[in-house]
């Protein structure tokens, strides 16, 4: 791994993850679960400053790494906003780096080798997830989908059976059980993203820059829905 001082956060779900790293010592880690509701308005930037403080100040942060989803609308765009003007800020390189991949690292450095099934809680009765490796390459385009849909889905890979866990498998842990797949039990630190992958894929990025921040919904946020519910979207007031 690249021998490179990063930032990292991610704000995706309802913990607040912020770690730095220099080369492979991890500098500062920590995970502010959520009081009721996420924490991450109040959190992130002191976090943050932890983090580059453990790195000797912003000076020694040679690179910012943040989640981009897929998650919680709000919590993504909390994230993506404090990196952008961190960057802007301090000069410092950024990259966005997908919440599914470092769940999935964090998911390989826990259980060992082998395919992973990151699973994020999307609400709705839904999971966001994806099919990686145990370092947090993907091995398939992400999706979002019901619990039906998943065990579809987990059924077809012949041959290929991963070891699925996160917030959604959490979620949906009873589905699973009674379609065969296994996963660790609800209270595992498998199911929790840690902050030092995300750093880790940071180091690892071919590109930086504002571009690689585009967020990763996935799907339409809950706010617009209830506006083209209620016939308020702006197309409709097109007329």
């Amino acid at each position: 791994m690249s021998e490179v001082r990063v930032l990292a956060f991610d704000t995706a779900t309802d913990d607040t993850v912020v770690a730095s790293i220099d080369g492979d010592r991890v500098a500062f880690e920590r995970t502010v679960p959520p009081e009721g509701r996420p924490l991450h308005s109040q959190a992130l930037l002191s976090l943050a400053s932890e983090a580059a403080d453990a790195l000797g100040g912003w000076d020694g942060v040679e690179r910012i790494a943040v989640g981009i989803g897929p998650g919680t609308f709000t919590g993504i765009r909390i994230g993506v906003a404090t990196a952008a003007g961190l960057a802007a800020s301090t000069g410092i390189p950024v990259t966005g780096i997908s919440t599914l991949a470092a769940l999935a690292r964090s998911i390989g450095e826990a259980a060992g080798t082998g395919p992973v099934m990151p699973l994020l809680d999307a609400r709705r009765g839904e999971v966001f997830g994806g099919l990686h490796d145990a370092a947090g390459a993907p091995m398939g385009a992400p999706f979002v989908c019901g619990p039906e849909e998943l065990m579809r889905q987990l059924g077809s890979r012949e041959g290929v059976v991963p070891l699925v866990a996160g917030p959604g498998a959490v979620r949906f842990r009873d589905e699973l059980l009674r379609a065969g797949f296994e996963t660790e039990p609800d209270g595992s630190s498998v199911h929790r993203l840690a902050g030092r992958p995300v750093c880790e894929l940071g180091a690892m990025a071919e590109k930086t820059g504002p571009a690689t921040l585009e967020p990763l919904y996935l799907r339409i946020p809950d706010a617009q829905l209830w506006l083209e519910r209620d016939g308020n979207s702006p197309d409709a007031n097109r007329n």
